[in-house]
């Protein structure tokens, strides 16, 4: 989809495209972003800015619709495209772009609805923007300080009105509130050690000789994994190669601490369900020494692919990966393994913050039929556990539907016979500041209390 260059900065034409790829053509923005930059050869600040501008206009669409909607009287679904995508990049640098002079966002949404074939509505964009920049006090205000209620919520943070309404229910108001308002805050950085290939002192000597601010993470179990670093400020040229080389591994606490509660350990059979991209497949075997046997299952053949190529990139040896469907790889495999990680699709509700448009990707609909495919996934897991083995189940989601009531459920299917003897490990002992207000022996991890991926942790134990 041409963006247009007549009289319009590389960077917004590229922002421009990557907002009408996304919403007109169902695009992942980040996918189409990279595309876009790439066939228009935009590099540096360029590159930069026109990042800034197109992944925060999709990420605060619902702000900035309600916006359009007030300014122009009228709903959003009866603006053509380009006219609707102008002014959403329009609204978003007059509302949170503070580096971008009134005029300059005027003029330029302005120009790209008359190089995009909407010359016909350019009064109009300009009269909506130009009251914008009048009225930005109070606009301002009516839609962003009043978050008192799901509707008003979803608008000040930009958030699909169902997705208020089931945080409100399930969280309280006030968690409800912060998990919305975290949605739009970045999370914390995090590495993690190859420890095959050296300790974590020694990297973050490296680290802070190379100038890079980096320190062993602050949060108690099981966020302190002992392999993870947490990086403040810019990560240079050196964090990159040092991903290249194998010895970090870009994974965030919450990731890391899923592999901390399930505690691989040196000699063990490991089955990985569900492992793409293969981040927690590392963390397994160098948990483990590379001595035992890991074998990861993923459907998907492009991440199967990166499982392998993680392996390759971290020298791992005792991984097999195996492209296969999860919810029904442990029917065909022996009830041997020591632990069993399942870590299935999920509507990844707790890492808004890191996919510009994942919000909008989401729905009650989908969440059903995602809690179908979690449902086979852990009778599979279940199956597969030998005699006194353990078996960790977690989401990177907050949805009582695809965390909570999974667990309950498996445990009424070992209950009936159905399933192995399960028994529910208390992590909430452990960890009560962490743990589950609807299953406390559970952890939920918070991205605005823990500024970390929002991830869910059951522990499970197969007893005969």
């Amino acid at each position: 989809m041409s963006a247009g260059r007549t009289g319009v900065a590389p960077a917004r034409a590229l922002a421009f495209a990557t907002i009408r790829e996304t919403f007109e053509q169902e695009a992942f923005t980040e996918r189409a972003f990279r595309a876009a930059a790439g066939q228009a050869g935009i590099e540096g600040r360029e590159r930069a800015q026109a990042q800034r501008l197109a992944y925060g206009a999709v990420q605060r669409r619902g702000t900035l619709d309600a916006a359009i909607e007030r300014l122009a009287g009228r709903s959003t679904r009866l603006l053509d495209p380009p006219v609707l995508a102008a002014l959403r990049l329009g609204l978003y640098e007059l509302l949170f772009a503070d580096a971008t002079p009134d005029h300059a966002a005027v003029d330029q949404a302005v120009e790209l609805v008359k190089a995009n074939g909407a010359a016909h509505a350019a009064g109009f964009v300009n009269a909506i923007l130009r009251r914008a920049t009048r009225e930005r006090a109070e606009l301002s205000a009516a839609l962003l300080e009043d978050d008192s209620n799901p509707a008003a919520a979803a608008v000040a943070h930009s958030a699909p009105a169902w997705l208020a309404r089931m945080w409100w229910e399930e969280q309280g108001a006030d968690v409800a509130r912060s998990l919305l308002a975290a949605g739009n805050e970045p999370t914390g950085v995090a590495m993690r050690v190859n420890t095959l290939r050296g300790d974590r002192d020694e990297a973050l000597v490296k680290l802070r000789e190379g100038g890079v601010d980096a320190a062993t993470p602050d949060g108690g179990w099981p966020l302190g994994a002992p392999e993870s670093i947490a990086i403040a400020g810019r990560t240079g040229a050196l964090v990159p190669a040092m991903v290249e080389s194998g010895e970090l591994t870009p994974q965030s606490l919450g990731s890391a601490a899923v592999v901390e509660v399930l505690d691989p350990r040196e000699g063990e059979n490991v089955l990985d369900l569900c492992a793409g991209p293969g981040i927690k497949t590392g963390q397994i075997v160098a948990r483990m020494g590379d001595r035992g046997e890991v074998i990861s299952v993923e459907l998907d053949p492009d991440r199967a692919a990166e499982v392998a190529g993680q392996a390759q990139r971290l020298g791992l040896r005792c991984v097999t990966v195996v492209e296969a469907d999860a919810t029904g790889a442990g029917a065909g495999m022996a009830p041997v393994f020591d632990r069993v990680l399942l870590d299935p699709p999920c509507s990844d509700l707790g890492a808004l913050a890191s996919r510009p448009d994942a919000r909008w990707r989401k729905s009650p609909r989908a969440i059903e039929r995602l809690v179908e495919i979690q449902e086979r996934a852990l009778r599979a897991a279940a199956t597969a556990l030998g005699p006194g083995g353990v078996l960790v189940y977690s989401t990177c989601t907050i949805s009582r539907r695809e965390n909570e009531e999974r667990v309950a459920a498996l445990l009424a299917s070992a209950s009936a016979g159905d399933v192995p003897p399960l028994e529910l490990e208390d992590l909430g002992a452990r960890a009560p500041e962490l743990a589950s207000p609807v299953e406390p022996r559970t952890l939920q991890l918070r991205p605005d209390r823990d500024r970390t991926t929002g991830f869910f942790i059951a522990r499970l134990k197969r007893h005969d």
